[in-house]
């Protein structure tokens, strides 16, 4: 079984004073397969970068020349656990136990806290629990794979499948409007819904998590594009301080 469960302990506030550096070891489980330790579990946490890490200057450069009309930043490492079940039935129960959030009934819907640990609705008996409040660690799924023994459904840890992106501001769905064919008035895609669509040619989630912004769920492997994508949409609504990162993109793209 993989290294991948849920749990509901807090991450711990870092101190100020940073632990004397571990050698990693390497220790054998019972099956005879090797086992990280802390050690090694701490040692990958300092090496893990996020899939839109490179951009990170460019998009905060962007963001302040959007000032409050268009920002753009990634949640790196947000917890993402896939859920395979059925609403009303003992496997969806066991997993609405673990998670203390009730599974979403509708296409669209999001349950939870926003803010934290929630739960879109991906399918009939789909849904991806998301926790943007803390990182992903190594056992996030295990209690919830305990609680489906003998039950039909799975718990997987897709934290790594997809980052998060967040635009905010009064025109970050005017940006999104520009590539997005799905119908984003708040009429039709209210605060607390989210939809798999697509972002120009980009298979992605979006999710309206508050009045003025929006998360976009894009694979791992898009976000890059997803990135350069959503920056050239932002241009018109940068200031002049701004002009000069779409400019650099787009020489990039051509060099």
């Amino acid at each position: 079984m993989a290294d991948t469960t849920y749990t509901t302990r807090t991450a711990q506030t870092p101190t100020a004073e940073a632990p004397e550096a571990q050698t990693p070891t390497v220790r054998e489980a019972a099956d005879g397969t090797a086992a990280r330790t802390v050690a090694e579990a701490t040692t990958l946490e300092d090496l893990r970068v996020s899939p839109a890490a490179h951009l990170a200057e460019d998009m905060a450069a962007a963001s302040a020349a959007g000032g409050r009309e268009v920002a753009l930043r990634e949640l790196p490492f947000a917890v993402q656990l896939g859920l395979r079940a059925q609403p009303d039935t003992a496997s969806g129960k066991a997993l609405e136990d673990v998670f203390g959030v009730p599974l979403p009934r509708r296409v669209g819907q999001v349950t939870g806290d926003e803010a934290g640990l929630h739960m879109l609705w991906l399918g009939p008996d789909e849904f991806l629990a998301v926790d943007v409040s803390r990182r992903q660690q190594p056992g996030e799924t295990l209690i919830a794979e305990a609680s489906l023994d003998g039950l039909p459904g799975q718990a997987v840890d897709l934290s790594a499948n997809r980052t998060i992106l967040q635009l905010s501001g009064s025109k970050a769905r005017a940006v999104l409007e520009k590539s997005c064919r799905a119908d984003l008035h708040p009429r039709a895609f209210g605060v607390g819904t989210a939809i798999v669509t697509a972002l120009g040619p980009v298979p992605v989630i979006i999710h309206h998590s508050s009045v003025l912004e929006y998360r976009i769920f894009p694979r791992a492997s898009f976000a890059d594009f997803t990135v350069r994508w959503l920056l050239d949409g932002m241009a018109e609504f940068l200031d002049e301080a701004g002009a000069g990162v779409d400019d650099r993109l787009a020489a990039e793209g051509t060099g």
